[in-house]
């Protein structure tokens, strides 16, 4: 029996390949859509005057296309992939983990059609409405039943502490989901939420801020510990390190959500609590950076030709810049200037782009020819060129975006001597307008580097495993 055929007996590797080509089908989309909405705001007549292609729309679409449709694919392809590995046993289950994936591809599709047609609960990264919101947490429950299923008949006594960050992420994300969606139908596609006024902003915002604490951190912070000592064929610099990251991680991080809510009508002392825990935040970020990186001691010239290490540990990168700013950005006197400007929008395209996004390539770029049975990629080659696509791609698109927005929140604070307003709001507009263009330009850019995934691993799968393994050995 050949190698790729026990394996395909001792693991459940045909749900993590599903789940691997639909992120990169999902990425392309909702990267997509978000660089047709960043024309919008250079060139308004791309909507074309058709409602379902307004910014407004189209907006909630890119972000769940991006989060829920490519960023939980990545989660689930890699952390089937990662438990089965490292429990060293099947996933649990049998066709349960297939119905995650189906009933996963049907919430994202329910999500790209009624987004588009208006549907929405008008809440942050929460805009499905009741029917969809059942649904998620349905495939949710069943993904917690594989996943957690698998670690209890591992055939290893010892739980890698990827799959502490794995299971964490699942079971938050759960409870984040159900608090924060409940809600009253009134109609088979409109509800409202059973919290108001303040309580319903709070109640959002610790799921919103949670969603990005443990959804894109946490999980892709398992995906870290795996795949950095995985392609650097180096041990975790320090476990120990990575126990205590785990544990002040998931202590501090479901406090830090009032932060998004400075100068609002919720209470003064929530307001401050959710400052201190974000500025606290930023000690277990930064000792997680350093532990990813620092995995590379004794192995640092790998970074010279091996373009997928490089994705990871750029995105480690972005990662501690991002956990730096975010900190620096719930301190009340920063937050003042920066609210409700385009600085908020280049801190999250740093995590969401710089971080989320070029882990989880570098992580397919890993599982690809693994899943497929070749010995690497189709094209090292495409691959360099797509990890400088991503890298000038987001620098521009964040560079833009701070800049715009610290002008904006100057703008937006300016006085003349006799107290009234220095400019008005279209004159900040008129003033963002080039850096729109150029965040434009940075997201068409890192697109193009996802096409390139597209067509490496389109070119990977569909080679004869004989050719790619004599180019292996020619190399």
């Amino acid at each position: 029996m050949s190698q790729d055929k026990q394996l395909e007996l001792d693991y459940n590797y045909r749900v993590v390949r599903q789940f691997t080509l639909v992120t990169i089908l999902w990425g392309i989309v909702g990267m997509g859509v978000g660089v047709l909405i960043a024309a919008q705001l250079v060139w308004p007549a791309l909507n074309f005057d058709i409602p379902y292609l307004t910014y407004s729309r189209l907006r909630p679409l890119h972000t769940n296309a991006v989060i829920f449709g490519f960023g939980t694919s990545a989660l689930y392809a890699t952390s089937y992939y990662v438990v089965q590995r490292t429990c060293q046993t099947r996933l649990f289950g049998g066709k349960l983990a297939e119905f995650t994936f189906w009933g996963w591809q049907a919430v994202i599709l329910s999500a790209a059609i009624s987004l588009p047609l208006g549907y929405t609960t008008s809440k942050e990264y929460a805009e499905l409405e009741w029917p969809i919101d059942i649904a998620i947490a349905v495939v949710w429950v069943a993904y917690a039943v594989v996943f957690f299923g698998t670690m209890i008949k591992r055939k290893t006594s010892h739980i890698y502490v990827a799959n502490w960050f794995f299971g964490a992420f699942i079971l938050t994300v759960a409870v984040l989901h159900i608090v924060n969606s409940m809600a009253i139908p009134v109609s088979g596609m409109k509800s409202y939420s059973i919290y108001a006024g303040a309580i319903d902003a709070m109640i959002q915002w610790w799921y919103g801020h949670n969603a990005v604490g443990f959804l894109l951190t946490a999980g892709f912070l398992g995906m870290m510990y795996y795949f950095v000592p995985k392609q650097a064929g180096r041990p975790v610099y320090s476990y120990r390190l990575s126990i205590v990251h785990f544990w002040a991680l998931v202590s501090l991080y479901i406090w830090a959500g009032p932060h998004h809510l400075h100068y609002t009508a919720l209470p003064d002392w929530t307001q401050s609590l959710g400052m201190v825990m974000s500025i606290v935040l930023f000690a277990p970020s930064w000792g997680g950076m350093i532990n990813g990186i620092m995995t590379l001691s004794g192995a640092w010239h790998k970074l010279r030709y091996d373009p997928i290490l490089r994705f990871l540990i750029v995105s480690l990168s972005f990662y501690g810049m991002s956990t730096f700013e975010g900190p620096m950005m719930a301190i009340k006197t920063v937050n003042a200037l920066s609210h409700y400007t385009d600085w908020t929008i280049g801190h999250v395209h740093s995590g969401a782009l710089g971080w989320v996004a070029m882990v989880s390539i570098g992580a397919v770029y890993h599982l690809i020819p693994k899943l497929f049975g070749q010995e690497r990629m189709y094209s090292l080659r495409l691959i360099n060129i797509h990890f400088w696509l991503a890298t000038v791609g987001v620098v521009l698109y964040i560079v833009a975006m701070w800049i715009s927005g610290v002008m904006q929140g100057l703008m937006w604070r300016a006085v003349n001597t006799d107290g009234t307003l220095t400019y008005s709001f279209v004159e900040s507009l008129e003033a963002s307008y080039p850096f729109y263009f150029v965040r434009f330009v940075g997201g068409a850019i890192f697109l193009s580097g996802m096409l390139l995934l597209a067509y490496n691993a389109y070119k990977t799968i569909s080679a004869p495993k004989a050719s790619l393994k004599a180019i292996e050995q020619a190399a």
